[in-house]
């Protein structure tokens, strides 16, 4: 297979560090070192607006609440502490379309690194290089309420992922672990520490339950890349305590703790020769795509259960630059090949936002 480039716009005129395509609608948010975020059409990849003036420092992070079509709201994290929701309405009297910066999220100690929504919609992580990761609960509409700080982490918090049918969380760090947490009986708690990479762990995404190698009796699959070069697969092994599904009651009425015990089934064929710094999983073909500092941008496919191998990569995806951020995102241009059709989307230092197409040789 190919990876060819479809489009390469001049997003930002400093380094981007994120994008992220909208579960349902045409958009792509960005995340820049110019203290903004764009939204970017993926019908014709034009912006479509430009949110700033609500942080001070860099945006390095950026993601969409799901089950919001109507009104679509994103999240921002940025270098200057704070996590930012802006919300787009519709003007009744002229029908135009805005973006509004509507609630600021002040609690960390120092640069927020990531932000995710939880799959429902109604917890937001964030995650700081003041070594905590906080969840956030929107009580109404643009109101929160800080339910947790945990502080599991010896080092800088590099990311934070939700499961995306259980009410599980995970993150990785500097300290070269993943820990995963759940709400307990009285407060929220790290049930698992996931040991296995050599470095820093940059990225990390759960498998998608759309996916074709979704497996309801094993349950969503982690995907998780590092400073050590690797990109491992963690698949849970055994749970205990459920808040939710199992047909298992809360264990908050069973007087019991969670528990979740996972281990490493795969590490995916190593292509990269520097940091890996991103990773996504395809929601239709079950791909995996990296990124990293050696330039390159690699696909895997599963050939058999927990066995991977290469089917895909390009090198100096972005010339010279390091290459901060790849995403799997549905295909909406006009020259689309079907519903199911994805491109993949990548970003870096230059300011610049690539799409890729994946073909058969």
């Amino acid at each position: 297979m190919k990876l060819t480039q479809l489009a390469s716009i001049a997003a930002h005129p400093d380094r981007v560090w994120q994008v992220a395509p909208h579960p349902t609608l045409p958009f792509l948010a960005t995340a820049s070192a110019d203290k903004s975020s764009k939204i970017i059409s993926l019908l014709n990849f034009n912006t479509l607006t430009t949110l700033d003036g609500g942080h001070k420092r860099t945006v390095r992070s950026v993601a969409w609440k799901p089950n919001t079509e109507d009104e679509p709201v994103l999240a921002t994290g940025s270098f200057d502490y704070n996590a930012g929701i802006w919300r787009q309405f519709e003007d009744e009297a002229t029908e135009k379309k805005d973006w509004q910066f509507l609630v600021i999220l002040e609690g960390h100690e120092s640069e927020m690194k990531r932000v995710a929504w939880s799959a429902g919609g109604s917890f937001l992580a964030t995650c700081s290089r003041d070594k905590s990761v906080w969840v956030w609960e929107e009580m109404d509409d643009d109101n929160f309420e800080t339910v947790a700080v945990l502080q599991d982490h010896t080092q800088d918090v590099k990311c934070v992922a939700w499961h995306p049918e259980d009410v599980l969380l995970a993150s990785g760090s500097y300290d070269n672990n993943i820990m995963l947490y759940k709400e307990g009986s009285d407060d929220w708690l790290c049930v698992k520490v996931l040991e296995g990479h050599e470095s820093t762990v940059w990225s990390l995404e759960f498998e998608p339950l759309k996916s074709p190698k979704y497996s309801e009796e094993r349950g969503s699959r982690l995907v998780s890349c590092s400073d050590d070069f690797t990109v491992k697969i963690w698949t849970r092994t055994e749970q205990t305590g459920l808040g939710s599904g199992g047909g298992q009651l809360p264990s908050i009425l069973r007087g019991s703790q969670p528990k979740e015990e996972w281990e490493c089934t795969a590490t995916l064929p190593k292509a990269h020769s520097r940091s890996v710094y991103s990773v996504s999983w395809s929601k239709v073909t079950g791909r995996i795509v990296s990124c990293g500092g050696d330039g390159k941008i690699v696909v895997y496919e599963e050939a058999e259960d927990n066995e991977w191998k290469i089917v895909a990569e390009v090198g100096l995806a972005h010339g010279a630059y390091e290459i901060n951020c790849v995403a799997w995102s549905t295909r909406y241009d006009k020259d689309k090949r079907g519903e199911n059709d994805e491109i993949i989307i990548s970003s870096c230092d230059d300011g610049k936002v690539n799409f890729w197409v994946l073909d058969e040789e």
